[in-house]
């Protein structure tokens, strides 16, 4: 059973530690880098975001974003893309500044595509790579869109959606029939390359593929196995891998 108060706890925890990350950046005159997800888990972390923007002074003004990932064919506009997403759940409601935040773009033109993604990559090595990047898991243990086959070499590309992966958002596009084939995603060399990780997993639908990636083998068929070669990770769970 889902505990909210576990949830809440690892919000604020996390809320807390990109507030003291951004302050100390803040001191030294720098900015600091943030890779973001998008899905119902880390809704509680955007809303601490906010809180802590609203009650406790927390400016982003010298915050640089790169989210994960973004829908192919779906525009800016689209309830269901990324795009509209963050704006609903975060950067509408702090003093980001527009042109510091970067999220795949869902309708590049195939021709520009390559160019568009090696682009992505160079911005964020441009700002110094990610400083925190927040990750979610799906149940095919995918993050990102970096879906089983995966390669931990992989960077910043066009992807084919996995079954599994359009078989949970089909109820939200009306359909798997309606479910975008194709995304853009950060590749597992790009997110691996954080300075720090949080990976938040909540439910039992996710236990199986969260419990293969912490304790099991490191293998491409699970691309959150990868995680495992990564020295500062901090797994943030609403139930214990160790049980059954």
């Amino acid at each position: 059973m889902i505990s909210q108060d576990t949830i809440d706890n690892h919000a604020k925890l996390i809320a807390f530690q990109i507030y003291d990350a951004i302050e100390q950046k803040k001191q030294n005159n720098e900015h600091l880098v943030l890779g973001l997800a998008t899905g119902s888990t880390p809704i509680p972390l955007y809303q601490e975001l906010i809180r802590l923007h609203q009650e406790a002074n927390l400016s982003f003004e010298n915050v640089y974003t790169f989210n994960l990932d973004e829908y192919c064919g779906l525009s800016e506009n689209h309830s269901e893309s990324y795009h509209y997403f963050m704006h609903h759940h975060l950067f509408d409601h702090i003093d980001i500044p527009k042109e510091n935040i970067f999220i795949p773009g869902g309708e590049v033109e195939p021709i520009f595509l390559k160019d568009y993604c090696v682009g992505y990559e160079k911005h964020m090595q441009e700002l110094g790579g990610l400083d925190i990047q927040i990750l979610g898991i799906g149940r095919n243990g995918h993050i990102g869109f970096n879906e089983p086959g995966s390669s931990v070499a992989s960077i910043t590309r066009k992807v084919e959606l996995h079954h599994v992966t359009k078989r949970d958002a089909a109820s939200a596009f009306g359909g798997f029939d309606f479910v975008p084939t194709h995304a853009i995603t950060m590749g597992m060399k790009t997110i691996l390359s954080a300075k720090q990780i949080y990976l938040m997993a909540f439910g039992e639908n996710k236990k199986q593929a969260t419990k293969q990636a912490i304790l099991g083998d490191i293998t491409d068929e699970l691309p959150a196995s990868f995680l495992q070669h990564h020295d500062n990770v901090s797994y943030c769970l609403d139930f214990d891998i160790y049980t059954k």
